[in-house]
């Protein structure tokens, strides 16, 4: 073997060394990246936009992977989480499905219907209403005229509640000089369309609206004559 064969040998072997390192280069930056990702999971991203209260389906979803460590705590693994579910708010194509972006659909029978009203944060609420609680509605009304006594009225008995909203802060200069609540809270109710129709009236004209809590169990209705009070009649 000459020189020029010799120096040929040993480029070629330099060649395949080098080749050697920078594959055993590139698996160490691929091994390094993936234990730094971790193991990639199925998600579930909006294929188009999905307007609020809108049942959902598998078909309205695509199936993603992405690295565990990077999905929150709270998205969609299984699209089986969807199933008798509602959107909560618009769901805008591309997003990252998330439980908090979905409800359970209203439980409604026959004849029923959902209505949402705001209710005094205070003195509505207070904390100890939740969804599937059964309530008394309430509303004070003041004397048509001048000499009329004001009257309380049960407008409505037992209303089921279906979902408890987030306090909502009012306008604070309107509700001093009306003297009405600074918080409210938007309470949904199931109702039969006469008991939707009291409740939305006692929402527009009432001084104030407010729940009671029924006893779980107890389905006990109102009679009519017990139905209004008046501070003149109490005996």
């Amino acid at each position: 073997m000459n020189s020029r064969q010799r120096r040929g040998v040993i480029l070629l072997i330099l060649s395949v060394l080098c080749a050697l390192g920078a594959f055993a280069g590139v698996l160490s930056v691929v091994h390094d990246a993936k234990s730094k990702v971790g193991p990639e999971v199925g998600a579930y991203r909006v294929r188009t936009d999905v307007k609020p209260y809108t049942a959902l389906d598998a078909g309205q979803f695509e199936k993603i992977s992405m690295p565990r460590r990077w999905l929150s705590a709270n998205a969609v693994t299984d699209l089986r989480q969807v199933q008798g579910k509602i959107a909560v708010t618009t769901l805008r194509a591309g997003s990252l499905l998330q439980t908090d972006m979905i409800v359970d659909q209203p439980a409604l029978q026959p004849g029923q219907q959902e209505v949402a009203i705001m209710i005094d944060a205070a003195t509505g609420v207070a904390g100890k209403i939740t969804p599937g609680a059964r309530v008394n509605v309430y509303a004070t009304f003041q004397g048509k005229k001048d000499g009329d006594p004001d009257q309380s009225k049960i407008i409505v008995t037992n209303a089921r509640v279906l979902d408890v909203g987030h306090i909502t802060a009012l306008d604070p200069d309107a509700a001093k000089n009306q003297q009405q609540p600074t918080e409210a809270v938007p309470i949904t109710f199931a109702l039969s369309t006469l008991d939707a129709q009291r409740v939305t009236y006692a929402e527009s004209f009432a001084q104030r609206v407010r729940l009671a809590l029924v006893a779980p169990g107890s389905q006990t209705s109102v009679p009519d004559k017990d139905r209004t009070y008046e501070l003149a009649t109490d005996k």
